[in-house]
């Protein structure tokens, strides 16, 4: 993937994100939001201007849960209207990554978590998830 530049789209500037789908023995890997957007999720980050997509998804995965990406496999890019990040609600380019990962037993989350855990497709349905993973799980049929 080409490395991002900032845009424009009606005179709004569109953010580019990535986010880690990572799974182990049916569950997946999902953080409590500490910042906005609140609730649970998988990780996400922005990209950095000048960034490839996969590099942010590496950076992102080391800086929240303290883990090494062996491989990944693109499953979605859209654009994400009004998502809420600490920018405001501005326009996501989102690339959504199924993800493995060297798991040495260390998940160690930064500041921006406040827990990390692995959750089951039916723990995760009671969970307040995060409106972008709630649109990303119904996709995927995993609620």
């Amino acid at each position: 993937m080409e490395r991002v530049k900032k845009i424009e789209i009606n005179g709004r500037i569109v953010h580019y994100g990535v986010g880690a789908i990572i799974k182990k023995d049916g569950k997946y890997l999902l953080i409590d939001r500490a910042e906005k957007p609140y609730g649970f999720a998988c990780i996400t980050g922005h990209v950095r201007k000048g960034e490839r997509p996969e590099e942010a998804l590496a950076r992102e995965v080391k800086e929240e849960v303290n883990l090494e990406v062996l491989s990944y496999e693109l499953m979605f890019e859209r654009m994400i209207q009004n998502r809420e990040c600490q920018s405001g609600k501005v326009l996501h380019h989102t690339y959504i990554f199924d993800a493995s990962v060297k798991n040495n037993g260390k998940i160690k989350p930064n500041d921006e978590v406040k827990s990390v855990d692995w959750y089951s497709p039916e723990e995760i349905k009671y969970l307040k998830l995060e409106p972008l993973w709630r649109f990303f799980f119904k996709k995927m049929k995993v609620i």
